[in-house]
């Protein structure tokens, strides 16, 4: 099979999805994390999601396809894992110990709060805003890729983005960013 134009991958064969995995499983992994919210978790989702793509990979066109079929995957298998599963793990609120204000912590906590924040966020709206603003995809993008509307992926974003603005700890942060 010959390559795909401008890419150099071959979709259909087993050498196509090597590099296909190869060439998006940096940005795919970065995906995981931000639905899963930890590395394992998003290692596992793109795992899921790779496993599927690669027993439907001899009907995928083109690798364009492959990596907007991939993205609906990954979405879909969080979906789901979310609505069944249950982590048995309980978050505590408060971290043991406290750093020096302004310290070299200050990022960490700081993307620590946000990573809480979009935790608390549904499953559809995270995965919006994960696609949208980290994936950096387009409106019709994230519609395909969520097997939805552009208008549901437009009401989703910005419902994720009040959320956002009035969650209690990114209030604070944002406060504490304007008074210094």
């Amino acid at each position: 099979m010959s390559p795909a134009r401008g890419t150099g991958v071959c979709v259909g064969d087993a050498e196509g999805f090597e590099a296909f995995v190869a060439a998006s499983s940096r940005r795919l992994l970065r995906l995981g994390w931000l639905l899963c919210g930890d590395w394992p978790g998003g290692e596992d989702l793109v795992q899921s999601a790779l496993a599927v793509t690669w027993s439907n990979w001899d009907s995928l066109a083109d690798p364009g396809a492959a990596s907007a079929y991939t993205h609906r995957v990954l979405v879909r298998v969080f979906l789901r894992g979310r609505r069944r599963r249950w982590v048995g793990e309980v978050p505590h609120a408060a971290i043991p110990d406290c750093p020096v204000p302004g310290g070299e912590a200050t990022g960490v906590e700081e993307r620590l709060v946000l990573q809480g924040a979009l935790a608390d966020l549904p499953g559809r709206q995270r995965a919006v805003l994960a696609l949208r603003f980290f994936a950096d995809l387009s409106e019709a993008d994230t519609a395909s890729a969520l097997g939805c509307s552009v208008g549901t992926v437009k009401t989703h974003t910005a419902r994720a983005l009040s959320r956002l603005r009035s969650h209690p700890q990114l209030v604070g942060l944002l406060r504490e960013e304007v008074s210094e």
